[in-house]
């Protein structure tokens, strides 16, 4: 057989040495086919070079596509009361909707004049075909709502309509309804950039059109409010009328007329009276003015920056799904600048309160400068031990590698965030192992001048193909089953397992296509050759072989020697676990990023004046201008702000009214702080909570969790067979919660107490007087909500004109004034208000919970101090709430199952503490996969029962050095820090692979089974070193970010214990096994 060695020369190979080069298979098929192939070297450029396309062309967020479908079903039923809306339509809703396959929660709110249920899929449920069957199974059940309620309103949610961009005006020199009007304008600019979504402006004030009833000068012409409404709204109509047909042509016909300016609504005939019109503007006032305030909002800056309390409007922009948040950001930042000076007067100010895709950018250009240093660091490490032509090799593996996966991130609808960037980190120190074996192994062949400089090649890949191939599958085992973790964490997770393994994949490809290449091309020629040796001499005269033998001979040899080995190992492994039950090192699933944004959420007892509210909030924010971390804040109260993720499942956009308001705080910039976020919200936990105290105010700091969010960090369901009941035990769980250390923001979701006066109508004496109960109702109605009796047109406005009757402030604030409200009989007789009805003064029905068809009471809260795990908050609280009794009875407490049934108190624990036990659970059942799995390969390839479970022996003790790490460290023991522990099960076995396979090969030659096991270890510890190191070095750039800094800790500690035990454990239990086989 004729080869061509380096310098193209024809040279020859015995027959025995090709069967023997043949042998190998794979490995040895695909070196030999692409070490002398033209095609390899535009391979490398073509993959560098989609990948390059593919980083710029992918669309860019700071956290993972999730889809979760979500809807909120909202059913009015005007003038019905909590009760009964949670009896006739929440709980039948509810039931109906626990039918779809799929839903995985059905939340419900029974309020008065209103329901809310929401319906949560399950992860990954495909968006549309489950809204459909949402729709499907409402409009087939229509017919069962009862009389008088309103068809439902369904709006679906997902993490696409959280704002990415929220833009504040404000000025010195105009009003809210003036900002209003100019930031309406830019919504209708801004929505002409592709990828916009929904857009929404918050603040300020519509124009209105008042009619402020005289209630004098109304009896003096006998009219009262309800018609003077049918006047107005009959006069303010157009229709359509049809057409007139001839011969000729078609003529089309509209009769009637909308007002459409202040002076048409002032000279309306509202009435006739002594054979006269009566003008509207003879018994009312028509102002042209904008609506009353019913919200606040403000915002303010650092002292040190400005002193300002001022009127804003917010705009809050959303993009597309699947749209690049960094793309799209910088679109509305510059329709911002170009609208300046041209609808954006030069005395309005113009803040960016948010920009998600500015921290995208920073997020993705941050973890890209990770990447590029772990890789350049990688290098620099195999540069310096195997010197620069072998670090070159690695230098180009490792970004076609990249290269290759970033492709497929993009050719499947990935985007590039903080998890898939955060996947190619993790692999980093993973991906080169391939090409160091591969390097290694031939750069060890060149040594040995035996046969010319191509065999020499094909036979080391092919000596090393098998293993590695074996290796990788191994490590893909062992990351792979990740992917399969379920709940809302599954899609913070999925990208990792996914993207490491297309990594794996790729990385053995390059190392079995390209490296063999590029290696044979620097290494082959220009690498020292040993003077003519034996290669067993040679691995025998290395300072490897002599410390190998020193260290295992005598393990062999003394009983005492592998005896004591053991037991501190034993010893070792159970102490670790000590620094878990001790707290050294504190369990949680996921620390808290460091952001530059905090919501602070007021909440008021019911029934508080908005003026009150305001004033709370006005004091906290001048707290919050003396803080030095802080830029600028916004004040909404009595509406919301614009929502992020956490405020999207937890509903943060639904509050409304007097008694509530919200502080989106903006951070200056994590670059110029030294304290991170969630420092900062613990310092700032106890001035704002005192502030709150002062006027009874509930204050929780609510941070951006770093994973999916929830409810609250500590949530208490408490279920029970009545309101009461539940209410009760809900109390005394709230107690308990506020004398326990580190739990903090506590709250519950039942109301306070507010007064209500019930107008009961007579009936009797109403029909007597010729007035219907519809003419009470509106009347008192219109006299304090105010009622819309149409709206102005003309094109001089961007939103609805509306045109209102509502009394003035100073005779609707009275209850005599209202019980004095004439009320006209068909007849024409006028009746005061009082004579028809009874006064009733109670308490108002509460809002009224249900989770998965059972009713339920809420307790939440924080946690914060050295343990901000939950579940150390949960333990201390155990034994507290079970000490206490209801009616004579213990209450039950489930910790990860809802009770079936409600007849007796019982209590739930969830939130954060749900997601935890569901993620540790299915990362548990995926190691457990991966130790299955693993052995089936393994028995597999080495058709042995025995010797894979020799290669798992050492998995359980890499937490010899995870956990210490963890403390020494000072980082919590995350669901990260097991993805670590996982990942090093896979790092392992191979390395255990590469030892055991070279044993056996070694047997299979007749060698001595002490001689094999030490030559193994002599030539395969450094390829085992190196990828050691190239795993330590990758994982150093995990340590700064605050989430995967337990990945980091987890590979570098994990990673120099599992290689050192591997190393000595793997031939020591594997000598013993082979001997006693025999």
């Amino acid at each position: 057989m004729e080869i061509f060695d380096k310098d193209n020369k024809a040279c020859n190979i015995d027959p025995e040495k090709e069967v023997e080069i043949i042998k190998y298979g794979i490995a040895e098929k695909l070196a030999k086919a692409f070490l002398r192939s033209k095609i390899t070297p535009l391979l490398v450029i073509a993959t560098l070079f989609i990948g390059i396309m593919s980083v710029i062309f992918t669309p860019k967020e700071e956290e993972p596509q999730i889809v979760v479908p979500m809807v909120d079903i909202f059913v009015p039923y005007p003038g019905a009361k909590a009760k009964d809306v949670e009896k006739k339509v929440v709980e039948p809703l509810s039931k109906l909707m626990w039918e779809i396959p799929g839903v995985e929660y059905v939340y419900s709110t029974a309020m008065n004049d209103v329901g809310m249920v929401t319906v949560r899929f399950k992860v990954g449920e495909d968006e549309e075909k489950s809204i459909t069957k949402l729709k499907t199974k409402i409009d087939y059940n229509m017919d069962r709502m009862p009389h008088g309620v309103m068809p439902p309103i369904i709006k679906k949610m997902s993490i696409d309509d959280v704002p990415q961009v929220a833009i504040t005006f404000y000025s010195k020199e105009m009003d809210g309804s003036k900002l209003r009007e100019i930031a309406t304008e830019v919504e209708q600019r801004v929505k002409e950039i592709d990828d916009i979504s929904e857009t929404k402006v918050i603040g300020g004030y519509k124009r209105l059109i008042r009619i402020e009833p005289d209630l004098t000068r109304l009896k003096s012409y006998n009219l009262d409010l309800f018609r003077l409404y049918g006047a107005l709204s009959m006069s303010n109509m157009a229709l359509n009328a049809g057409e007139i047909t001839n011969i000729y042509k078609n003529v089309y016909i509209s009769a009637g007329g909308f007002f459409s300016s202040v002076d048409e609504v002032s000279n309306i005939v509202v009435s006739v009276f002594g054979g006269k019109p009566v003008y509207l503007k003879d018994v009312a006032t028509v102002k042209d003015d904008a609506e009353i305030p019913d919200h606040y909002h403000i915002i303010g800056f650092n002292d040190k920056i400005s002193s300002d309390k001022l009127q804003a409007v917010t705009l809050s922009i959303s993009k597309r799904k699947g749209s690049d948040s960094v793309v799209v950001a910088d679109k509305i930042l510059e329709k911002i600048q170009y609208l300046k000076g041209y609808i954006i007067p030069s005395n309005v100010e113009v803040k960016i309160t948010r920009n998600y895709g500015e921290t995208a950018y920073e997020k993705v250009k941050t973890l890209m400068e990770h990447l590029i240093g772990a890789i350049v660091a990688v290098i620099i490490v195999m540069t310096i031990t195997m010197g620069w032509r072998a670090g070159l090799v690695v230098f180009v593996a490792l970004p076609v590698t990249f290269a290759l996966t970033l492709f497929v991130y993009y050719m499947f609808d990935y985007t590039l965030n903080r998890v898939t960037l955060f996947a190619l980190i993790f692999v980093t120190g993973l991906v080169v192992d391939d090409a160091i074996i591969i390097v290694e192994n031939m750069e060890r062949h060149f040594r040995i001048a035996r046969t010319n400089l191509l065999e020499r090649a094909i036979r080391a890949v092919g000596e090393v193909g098998n293993p590695t191939i074996l290796a990788t599958i191994t490590v893909i085992v062992a990351i792979y089953p990740m992917a399969f973790v379920r709940g809302l964490m599954g899609p913070y997770m999925k990208p990792m397992p996914i993207g490491a393994s297309l990594a794996m994949i790729f990385s053995l490809l390059v190392a079995l296509i390209i490296t063999p290449w590029l290696a044979y091309k620097l290494l082959a020629g220009h690498t020292k050759v040993e003077d003519e040796v034996d290669e067993e001499e040679y691995v025998r005269s290395s300072k490897l072989y002599k410390i190998y033998k020193n260290v295992l001979t005598p393990l062999f040899d003394k009983l005492s020697y592998r005896l004591l080995f053991t037991f501190v190992m034993l010893g070792l492994f159970f102490g670790a676990f000590l620094f878990i039950p001790t707290k050294k090192v504190v369990m949680k699933m996921l620390p808290f990023d460091n952001k530059n944004e905090l919501q602070i959420i007021i909440d008021m007892p019911e029934g508080t004046p908005l003026e009150k509210t305001t004033m709370v909030a006005n004091e906290i924010g001048n707290y919050l201008s003396t803080v030095k971390e802080v830029e600028n804040y916004q004040i909404y109260s009595g509406i919301a702000a614009p929502y992020n993720f956490n405020g999207l499942v937890r509903h943060y956009f639904l509050r409304k009214g007097s008694n509530v308001a919200d502080i989106q705080v903006n951070f200056v910039d994590k670059s110029k702080r030294k304290l991170q976020s969630h420092d900062l919200a613990k310092i700032l936990r106890e001035p704002v909570q005192k502030i709150g105290d002062k006027y009874g105010a509930n204050i929780k700091l609510a941070e951006i969790p770093p994973g999916p969010p929830v409810l609250s960090t500590l949530v208490a369901e408490v279920y029970g067979p009545t309101e009461q009941d539940r209410i009760e035990v809900a109390r005394m769980i709230k107690e308990v919660f506020t004398k326990t250390d580190g739990v903090v923001d506590i709250d519950w979701f039942v109301e306070d107490d507010m007064e209500e006066y019930d107008f009961s109508i007579n009936r009797e004496k109403a029909a007597l007087s010729g007035i219907s109960t519809e003419m009470v109702s509106k009347t008192v109605y219109m006299a304090l909500a105010g009622m819309k009796v149409g709206g102005l047109h003309n094109s001089d406005n961007r939103e609805s004109v509306d045109i209102t009757i509502r009394l003035p402030q100073n005779q609707r604030n009275k209850l005599d004034l209202i019980k004095d409200l004439n009320i006209v009989s068909m007849t024409g007789r006028v009746v005061p208000l009082g004579e028809l009805v009874n006064i009733k003064k109670k308490i108002k029905d509460k809002a009224l919970y249900g989770k998965n068809n059972l009713p339920v009471v809420y307790v939440v809260a924080d946690v914060a101090g050295k343990e901000e795990s939950p579940v150390y908050a949960m333990l201390k609280m155990k034994d507290e709430i079970d000490r206490l009794t209801y009616k004579g009875e213990k209450i039950k407490q489930y910790w990860t199952g809802m009770p079936e049934k409600t007849d007796k108190v019982s209590m739930k624990w969830d939130g954060e503490w749900q997601v935890t036990y569901e993620v540790f659970r299915d990362l548990g059942l995926a190691f457990a996969a991966v130790i299955i799995i693993m052995y089936f390969v393994l028995v597999g390839w080495f058709k042995s029962f025995v010797t894979p479970i020799i290669m798992l022996i050492p998995i359980p003790l890499s937490l010899l050095g995870i956990i210490p790490g963890h403390f020494i460290f000072g980082e919590f023991f995350t669901a990260t820090s097991m993805i670590g522990f996982i990942a090093l099960a896979g790092i392992m076995v191979r390395n255990a692979v590469l030892l055991i396979d070279f044993i056996e090969a070694s047997l299979e030659k007749g060698k001595d089974i002490r001689d094999a096991v030490i030559e193994a270890g002599a030539i395969r510890t450094r390829p085992v070193v190196l990828t050691t190191i190239a795993v330590i070095t990758g994982a150093l750039f995990m340590l700064p970010d605050p989430i995967f800094a337990g990945l980091g800790v987890s590979l570098i500690t994990g990673a120099v214990v599992s290689t050192i035990l591997t190393l000595v454990i793997i031939p020591m239990t594997y000598y013993f096994y082979y001997r006693f086989r025999l």
